[in-house]
């Protein structure tokens, strides 16, 4: 896959991470841009959310694992600078408006998978290939994020 099929801003529509699925942060986007660092083309990542009707961020910097740019090592910045997670996507639909990502556990963080989308808005044209998606992956309890 080409890593500027990435680039943009992705809407968490369906997790089961606690961070979205608890309810105090609310409208998460990943947000991607290209970026070169010692050499390697990877992404340069900002997380956005809303916490108390504050925006938030988590910057960060994704390293490609693997040639076709479906693995990947996130490392935080600034103070989450010794921070990192991997993670893959498991599934992109073939207009590229959908994916579905998995991340490992970490340390902080448990394992689980985000359905991300293009557009929040059109969701529902998506729902019921992503459910069936879901499915066929065994992939399942994954609640709605409200953008």
């Amino acid at each position: 896959m080409n890593l500027s099929y990435l680039v943009g801003v992705w809407y968490i529509v369906f997790s089961n991470f606690p961070m979205w699925t608890k309810g105090d942060k609310l409208n998460p986007t990943f947000n991607y841009q290209m970026k070169s660092k010692n050499g390697i083309i990877g992404l340069s990542d900002e997380v956005k959310f809303l916490k108390n009707g504050k925006p938030k961020s988590i910057k960060g910097w994704d390293k490609p694992l693997n040639q076709e740019n479906t693995k990947f090592t996130w490392r935080g910045s600034g103070i989450l600078f010794f921070t990192k997670s991997k993670w893959e996507i498991i599934f992109m639909s073939d207009d590229r408006n959908w994916m579905i990502i998995h991340f490992e556990k970490t340390m902080f963080t448990p394992e689980g998978y985000d359905v991300v989308c293009r557009n929040p808005n059109e969701i529902r044209k998506y729902k019921y290939e992503i459910n069936l998606k879901l499915s066929e992956l065994k992939i399942s309890d994954l609640q709605e994020i409200k953008q």
